[in-house]
């Protein structure tokens, strides 16, 4: 069995920070009780409704309905079919979710959702991300799907409004999961996540990808329009909306195509409509739908105007393979709307194939970065394709005045100190001395600005998301993690946290034997006797010993009878859950949520 940190170790350098560590003893016997609960009421709820897959899924992941999985347990199963997970606390960036899923790794958040909020948390948590994404995996055509919607949401251009929601939606999962927060917290969370997303004006490539994820893996459909099965885990993960979405008058089905894209979400209520695929296969063909019409694949002065407009750091590829990453600034175009001269602003870095380029990296162009984009006159191929021999027969020698004369008419003048070559290719030209001018003689660098280090290209060919080298460029960090080893709990809650114990071992104890002897049942009244006396408000603990009451058929009366009492007086999350444990008992015909 590989260790956590053997994962975490496996794992590419920049991300490793974001991963968390699970320490297992930190799940309290009322949160094993909770995971309990909703798996096999889930199971129950989805046995006719979920693909075939899910079920199968579970237990090949590592998934079992009687306690909260070990990471490492899962990734003993996960890694049979290719895949590991690592645990992380709260929210990740949606670049960095997306680049754990293209390499492969499956992201679990390590807390588990409280007893106060088990229909629903919009904080991350185990059960969606390990009994809702896991499972499906086995399936090949899903899993690399799964695998390619990542590559791509590594690619998609963000804007900064993008960001700002998503940095507003995680600080409103925090307050609503804090213990001391107050209605006034919540409200004021509530107002800065609306505000964000007002402001957000522009649906970006990522938040585009973003809906198609939405609509696919956390709340797709598959089947057809009039006859589906649930995979999305968003559903799988949701005792409510995994049964309301069934109600076609209420929530609208319909068929997946690219469109889904144009449809937005609200994570804070059921979805009023769904998309159903044809197939898992069919996902990745509607998914190369919308990769064709990306930046990464289509490059071009349109892909630099929206890396502008983005106001984050991106990546242009060049024709040559050489990357320039940065916060591009201005492009400079000609009456074809070709791009021939580019700038950056702040931090920017020069890679080749995703590797920074030595000396051009973050600290050195820490101002911004400027190039000419195209051809020469006189040349008739791209000046990364000659050879050092080839050069000199155009008087292009290290240590001699160079002057190029671009077809768009820039001019790059100075004296050439060193090339930068790579896999035969000439991809950066450093001059001395260097002044660039425009066609009508503006000035685009100057030699007191310092030696000039120009990106051979022809062309913009690619322009994706991030930086190329990440580990040298990073532009997310991670959250601090708590320092906290364990919650105190006072006297009250460590005594219902043993009584949650003791039901599990007395359960336990019937699964594992045939024959259990006088003083074991009196064992058990005892424990039941004392749970009826008290506890009064712990649905949950009352509902674990009517499960063992009737598992070794004891009265069950009193009981249900506190239980139909507890479901009187809750909220009708409370109610909710109570009815739908006693109908999977067979004591109580089974609800739905109804708004």
């Amino acid at each position: 069995m590989n260790t956590q940190q053997d994962t975490i170790n496996s794992l590419p350098v920049h991300l490793r920070p974001f991963v968390a560590v699970q320490d297992y003893s930190l799940y309290t016997p009322r949160d094993q009780a909770v995971w309990r609960f909703l798996l096999h009421q889930l199971k129950d709820n989805l046995s006719f409704s979920a693909h075939p897959v899910y079920l199968e899924g579970l237990a090949k992941a590592g998934i079992n309905f009687e306690s909260v999985p070990r990471i490492e347990e899962m990734n003993d199963c996960l890694n049979v079919l290719g895949w590991r997970a690592v645990v992380v606390d709260g929210f990740l960036p949606p670049a960095i979710f997306m680049e754990f899923q293209a390499h492969k790794v499956l992201v679990i958040a390590v807390d588990i959702r409280s007893v106060e909020h088990m229909l629903y948390t919009p904080a991350p948590d185990i059960i969606h991300e390990s009994a809702g994404h896991a499972p499906f995996i086995v399936d090949i055509d899903y899993s690399e799907f799964l695998q390619r919607i990542g590559e791509l949401g590594m690619q998609a251009v963000s804007t900064i409004d993008d960001l700002n929601v998503y940095e507003a939606i995680r600080r409103l999962s925090i307050v609503k999961e804090a213990v001391g927060s107050t209605a006034a917290d919540i409200d004021s969370a509530e107002q800065a996540l609306a505000a964000a997303i007002a402001a957000n004006d522009s649906t970006s490539e990522a938040a585009l990808l973003a809906r198609f994820h939405w609509w696919t893996v956390e709340y797709g459909l598959v089947g057809e329009v009039d006859d589906y099965q649930i995979f999305g885990a968003g559903l799988l993960s949701s005792l409510g909306e995994s049964v309301n979405c069934l109600d076609d008058g209420r929530v609208k089905k319909w068929p997946l195509t690219v469109d889904s894209i144009l449809t937005s979400y609200d994570i804070t209520a059921e979805q009023p409509q769904l998309f159903v695929t044809k197939s898992c296969r069919h996902l990745t063909q509607v998914l190369e739908d919308f990769a064709r019409q990306m930046c990464a694949n289509t490059g071009g002065t349109a892909s630099l105007e929206k890396a502008i407009s983005s106001e984050t750091v991106n990546t242009a590829k060049l024709s040559s393979g050489l990357e320039i990453s940065g916060r591009f600034s201005r492009v400079v175009k000609d009456a074809m709307n070709n791009t021939v001269y580019l700038n950056t602003t702040g931090p920017s870095q020069l890679s080749y194939q995703g590797c920074e380029l030595p000396g051009h990296g973050i600290n050195y162009h820490a101002s911004g970065y400027g190039c000419p984009v195209g051809g020469l006159k006189t040349l008739d191929r791209c000046l990364s394709n000659y050879t050092i021999d080839e050069l000199k027969l155009y008087q292009v020698e290290i240590g001699m005045p160079l002057k190029l004369e671009f077809l768009s008419g820039i001019n790059v003048c100075g004296v050439l100190s060193s090339i930068l070559r790579r896999h035969h290719k000439n991809l950066v030209f450093s001059l001395q001395e260097c002044t660039v001018t425009d066609r009508v003689g503006n000035l685009l660098f100057q030699p007191e600005w310092g030696d000039y280090d120009m990106a051979v290209g022809e062309e913009v060919v690619s322009l994706y998301g991030g930086s190329a080298d990440k580990e040298r460029f990073q532009i997310f960090q991670p959250e601090p993690q708590s320092t906290e080893s364990r919650c105190q709990y006072d006297e009250v809650t460590e005594g219902l946290f043993h009584s949650y114990q003791q039901i599990r071992h007395f359960r336990e104890a019937v699964a594992a034997s045939d024959a259990l002897d006088g003083r074991f049942y009196s064992s058990v009244q005892s424990l039941l006797d004392e749970i009826a006396r008290g506890a009064n408000d712990e649905w949950l603990l009352h509902f674990e010993a009517l499960e063992l009451a009737q598992l070794v058929e004891f009265e069950l009366d009193d009981f249900i009878d506190h239980l139909k009492a507890l479901a009187g007086e809750g909220d009708k999350e409370k109610r909710c859950l109570i009815n739908y444990g006693l109908g999977r008992l067979g004591l109580e015909k089974n609800s739905s949520i109804s708004k």
